[in-house]
């Protein structure tokens, strides 16, 4: 990532937005769902590599295909919650920060859920 930038014409010039940058506000929407347990850092290599992940420790892949964005994250969801409400939570956490950020139209966002983490026990 890093190399690829989304260009933003304007009156004065243009502005480029690097996909690593929108990685960075992706991974800030995932940190303000309830109900993720994080954002998985050592995704197997399977699923790294139907997404595309290079850097698979980071949980979070960006693609430009012209001017549309494509944004693939990997998380894991805490025991007990609704799997499929904290994705799509996820999923809209990302679309608003992202658009109201960069003013991106519609990114697609994929979540993959890869594991249920349960809460480690307090030591005594």
């Amino acid at each position: 990532m890093g190399e690829n930038y989304i260009t933003r014409p304007q009156d004065k010039g243009s502005i480029n937005i690097s996909e690593d940058a929108i990685a960075v506000m992706a991974r800030a929407a995932v940190g303000e769902v309830d109900g993720v347990s994080c954002l998985v850092s050592g995704v197997g290599s399977e699923v790294a590599e139907r997404i595309g992940m290079k850097n698979a420790a980071r949980g979070v892949k960006v693609r430009l295909d012209g001017d549309s964005v494509v944004i693939d994250v990997v998380i894991n969801v805490k025991y007990g919650r609704n799997v499929v409400s904290v994705a799509k939570n996820v999923q809209e956490s990302i679309l608003s920060a992202v658009q109201s950020m960069t003013g991106i139209d519609a990114p697609t966002v994929n979540v993959h859920v890869s594991g249920i983490e349960f809460e480690k026990p307090e030591k005594k």
